[in-house]
């Protein structure tokens, strides 16, 4: 057994079966042994995973173009900063070096008490831990995790507390029997954070996803672990040695940003997103190196993000107004653009 699966076992021995929320939690950022705490590289071909921020320089140039044409559209500001949620290795750093830069991790860093410019979170909300459910019997009962044989099987629970069914009868069709679902609480209170400090800009989030009515392509939820690029539906074997994943709720964080004063700006592929910034100048600063070598390696990169990530990867832009009178009020859907179904 793991050693986070261990301590995993302990609690479980001493307290009974635990919440999937605690099990991924272990698992993924326990300050020794989760996945993302132990002094092992999961990125890149030797690692477990590529997420697009190892794509550089391409992603980096195109997302600066991105968050250039916000800062442009809101005056040019001198007190513009770009906040980076999961900011890890801080891939992004450079890219972003003509603002101030302020990486912020789950577990380091914090939001500005008040600032003005954009929060860029990358792949971020995918690997926040979650609740899971299951309904059955006309209920949404809790999912846990206890241990048989010496493995972590699932276990059926209670009926789920009240703020995991509100989230789940908000962010999802009505309920069918034997769906499961996920409920990240978690996202949206780092929705409700970024609205409480964000003075004026955008939030800007890059995952893979779905929204309320795309949800129903997914009757066995969205739980996914990753392991030497190879994904794996048992995310209870191993914990700490492998990622463990769950889709971005779009419709939750966007209803969850319209309460707070985040209204939806836009919402579409990363592709759309990648075509936007390179655009103006027909992608020459991304692709332009001098060396023949190098450009041929940025094209490649380029192709990658377009046609290997660009559909499969969503972008939701989400913008706090700086008047606030001119903000939606918290009962209300954003305004124009309507809530994500």
């Amino acid at each position: 057994m793991t050693a986070a699966g261990g301590l995993l076992a302990e609690e479980i021995r001493h307290h009974g079966p635990a919440t999937f929320h605690r099990f991924m939690e272990v698992a993924l950022y326990h300050p020794e042994h989760g996945y993302y705490r132990r002094p092992h590289d999961p990125f890149g071909k030797a690692g477990d995973f590529f997420t697009a921020e190892q794509i550089q320089p391409v992603f980096g140039i195109l997302m600066a173009a991105s968050i250039r044409r916000l800062y442009w559209e809101m005056g040019e500001p001198r007190d513009f900063v770009v906040v980076e949620l999961g900011a890890g290795r801080r891939e992004m750093a450079d890219a972003f070096s003509e603002w101030p830069y302020i990486p912020v991790d789950i577990d380091g860093g914090a939001l500005p008490e008040k600032f003005r410019g954009v929060v860029f979170c990358n792949e971020f909300f995918d690997a926040l831990p979650v609740e899971v459910a299951l309904y059955m019997d006309g209920a949404f009962r809790e999912q846990l995790v206890t241990l048989e044989g010496g493995r972590f099987v699932w276990e059926t629970g209670a009926v789920a507390r009240a703020q995991v069914e509100a989230y789940l009868r908000r962010s999802f069709p009505p309920p069918e029997e034997g769906r499961w679902y996920e409920a990240n609480l978690e996202a949206a209170g780092w929705i409700e954070r970024i609205a409480r400090s964000l003075e004026a800009g955008y939030a800007m989030t890059i995952d893979y996803g779905y929204t309320r009515a795309e949800s129903v392509r997914f009757p066995a939820g969205t739980l996914m672990g990753y392991r030497r690029h190879t994904a794996r539906e048992n995310v209870l074997e191993d914990p700490g040695e492998r990622d463990i994943t769950a889709h971005v709720n779009f419709t939750a964080l966007e209803e969850c940003g319209s309460a707070c004063g985040l209204r939806r700006e836009r919402f579409e592929t990363l592709a759309q997103t990648l075509l936007s910034a390179g655009e103006a100048d027909q992608f020459v600063a991304a692709l332009s190196a001098g060396d023949p070598a190098e450009e041929l390696r940025r094209r490649m990169q380029l192709k990658t993000l377009l046609f290997g990530m660009g559909e499969s990867f969503r972008v939701l832009v989400q913008r706090r107004l700086e008047n606030r009178r001119e903000m939606p009020e918290t009962n209300k859907k954003a305004p124009e653009t309507g809530a994500l179904d």
